[in-house]
Formats: C-alpha cells, structure tokens, sequence
C-alpha cells in the first residue's frame, strides 16, 4: 500500500536537538494530561463499577491502587495511541506542529503503524539511559537518534509560515 505524501513537500533540513526537545516538553504536557484523564476513568469508572465505592475506597486505603499492571497497560496504550495517530496522519503531534517540525520517510510521506511503534518503543530505552538516545544525534552525520535509526524515519523542520492544504 502507497503511503500518502505529507503537506508541503520539499526537502527540509534535519530538526535540531532544540526544537525536538521543545516540542516533546509540549508533547510532556499533554501526555500527563492524558495519563491524568485514563488513569479517572479507570479508577472512577471501571474499578467503581467492579468494587463499589466502599470496596473501592478501601482498597485505595490499603494500597491496592498503588501498582495496577491493568491501569499500566492501559496507560502505555493510550500514550501510543496518541502518538501514533498523529505520527501516521499528519506527521506531527501538537507540540511538533508550534515547533514546526515533522517525523516522515525519507521520500516525504506518512510513516506507517509499525514506524510509529518501532519510534515509540526505542525512544523509551533512548531516556532511560540518561537521553542518550537523544544526544546521539549530536554525533549522527544525518542528526538521528536511535529511534530515527530504527523506524528508518528522519524528523525535519519545516519552513515557517507554510500554509497547510
């Protein structure tokens, strides 16, 4: 299947290490806001239908609630879904689109689901190990971390005041 080409086309310089991390502080923000809202829902919802309000309150009280792989998974799925439903659509979440950058191919066009959870999933182990991940594209000749090297993706900036179709 033919991967449908991002708006605008052109070739566009490689995204610095400034503006990516900006762009994944805005992503941060929205990511905790997420985590926020799912972790609600789960707990007042589904744990409160499962439980009761009492059973509920007081397997919070005993620390039941501290460690949840269920509300865990959920998280990390959501936190992909996110992700992914912007990398593969547009290109850009809402923090690359201020600092106008954008994740594709090198032929300008959409990444696909499997980049997106290749990118997602080496960027995890690219923080943990001190952002490593990250600053190596201080030494990289095409400025990639270690999850552009592995989805086979590039992050470039876009130039400014580019109206989108």
């Amino acid at each position: 299947m033919r991967k449908p080409l991002l708006n605008p086309q052109g070739q566009f310089p490689a995204a610095g290490l400034f503006r990516r991390l900006a762009a994944m502080f805005y992503d941060l923000l929205l990511s905790v806001a997420l985590m926020m809202v799912v972790t609600l829902l789960y707990q007042q919802v589904v744990l409160r239908l499962l439980y009761g309000s009492e059973g509920l309150k007081a397997l919070s009280e005993s620390g039941g609630l501290d460690i949840d792989p269920i509300l865990s998974t959920l998280l990390l799925f959501s936190l992909f879904g996110f992700f992914a439903k912007f990398w593969t659509h547009t290109g850009q979440t809402l923090g690359m689109q201020v600092w106008g950058i954008r994740v594709q191919n090198t032929d300008g066009s959409a990444i696909d689901l499997w980049q997106a959870l290749l990118r997602f999933l080496i960027a995890i182990p690219s923080w943990l190990s001190l952002g490593l991940g990250y600053w190596w594209m201080l030494w990289d000749k095409q400025q990639r971390t270690w999850h552009d090297i592995y989805s086979e993706t590039q992050v470039v900036r876009l130039p400014k005041n580019v109206h989108k179709k």
